[in-house]
């Protein structure tokens, strides 16, 4: 059995650069159901992005961020006989693309003092150039779980 939404198989992908994974994006950037909004932010960060990074697509630095924000491990708790262990445990596809997606746009609301759309055209730069916020936060989750190695026989 798999945990997958609705809105995985009715996804359609976005009218300017045909990709579901920026359809997705923009979705999980929504905020009140203000869906105009959140594409115009995405769109006008990626002509900010091709601005910047002139000869490279837009779109590859997004999904390349995305990729480079990714973790592969990540530590889940688990209760052993009265303690709380940090278990490390593999992280799946989906939940991968999910929490790279989630950790960009939170690095990009916990900055404040500019718009929006060039906040997260700068995190994505960032994230492609393998630095920023969001991918501190993927080393951060898998320095935690090379340290919780030791608990990993406790993996379910």
């Amino acid at each position: 059995m798999s945990k997958r939404t609705a809105s995985a198989d009715k996804l359609m992908p976005d009218p300017r650069f045909g990709s579901k994974l920026v359809s997705k994006f923009v979705n999980c950037l929504m905020n009140d159901g203000k869906k105009s909004t959140a594409t115009r932010i995405f769109y006008n960060a990626m002509d900010m992005i091709e601005n910047r990074m002139p000869g490279i697509d837009p779109l590859e630095v997004f999904t390349v961020a995305i990729e480079n924000v990714k973790p592969a491990v990540e530590v889940r708790s688990k209760r052993v006989g009265g303690a709380n262990y940090q278990v490390p445990m593999q992280v799946n596809k989906v939940r991968q693309q999910s929490l790279s997606i989630r950790w960009i746009i939170t690095a990009c609301r916990g900055k404040s003092g500019r718009p929006m759309f060039i906040r997260l055209a700068e995190e994505l730069m960032a994230a492609f150039r393998r630095e920023g916020e969001a991918v501190a936060k993927r080393e951060q989750t898998i320095k935690m779980a090379e340290a919780n190695k030791a608990f990993s026989h406790f993996a379910w």
